[in-house]
């Protein structure tokens, strides 16, 4: 895959998940409006008081570790399960939201691809 398209995504998508993983902390950026199932199924990982700030603090480290080209292979294995369940999220309770997701899990696994050489070893039979 070309480098610069690579070098491209990777900031791209390190500066919007610095962004919105910061949000799930200080709240500078207003919720947009969600469906009735999506705002209850919020409210209850709202309420739980553990699970958005983990989400945020991945976001955040795997934002700063693309920014800075550190780690890049294993924060984009483990920032993917949180990027799924934000597709999956807005595709079974609020549609209208699914564009980001998709577009930042599509990133994601453009990245993953990207690095495949770094995981061959993990991968061998």
């Amino acid at each position: 895959m070309n480098e610069k398209v690579v070098l491209g995504i990777r900031i791209l998508l390190g500066l919007g998940l610095v962004l919105f993983g910061s949000n799930k902390f200080l709240h500078f950026m207003e919720t947009p409006p969600l469906s009735p199932e999506a705002g209850e199924f919020m409210g209850a990982m709202v309420k739980a008081g553990y699970i958005l700030p983990i989400a945020g603090a991945v976001q955040v480290l795997a934002g700063i570790s693309f920014l800075t080209n550190k780690f890049v292979p294993l924060m984009v294995v483990v920032l993917f399960p949180i990027m799924l369940n934000a597709f999956l999220f807005h595709a079974f309770l609020d549609p209208a939201g699914i564009a980001g997701a998709a577009v930042v899990t599509t990133l994601n696994v453009v990245l993953m691809f990207a690095h495949k050489p770094a995981y061959d070893k993990l991968l061998q039979a």
